[in-house]
């Protein structure tokens, strides 16, 4: 999955955000605003590269399972009464912007219990 992430992506430096990697992908949310109705439950977008999405939900799948960090995380969001693709969802934006913060820094990923 990283080396789907990073061929889809390629050079992290020529995005400003994470928050325009997770638009490359399709992570973000989109609005519905027609004339006086205003969708109060946004929908992720579905743009973008398909296959870095499907690669950024497998990936989050795995750290879910490996990482106490992520793990807590998900577990936080199922019981907020998320939906577990939904709470994948919020994992998976959660990892794109860890993935960013390390490209930037170019330092290696510790897990807490290391």
């Amino acid at each position: 999955m990283g080396a789907t992430i990073l061929a889809e992506v390629g050079d992290f430096t020529r995005f400003d955000s994470p928050d325009k990697v997770l638009a490359y992908a399709g992570l973000s949310p989109s609005t519905y605003q027609s004339g006086q109705l205003t969708n109060c439950y946004a929908h992720m977008e579905k743009r973008g590269s398909r296959y870095l999405r499907f690669a950024l939900f497998n990936a989050a799948k795995y750290v879910c399972l490996w990482d106490p960090v992520f793990a807590g995380y998900l577990a936080k969001k199922r019981a907020e009464g998320k939906h577990y693709n939904v709470a994948i969802s919020h994992a998976a934006k959660k990892l794109v912007r860890l993935i960013c913060a390390l490209e930037k820094s170019g330092q290696p990923y510790r897990t807490l219990s290391a």
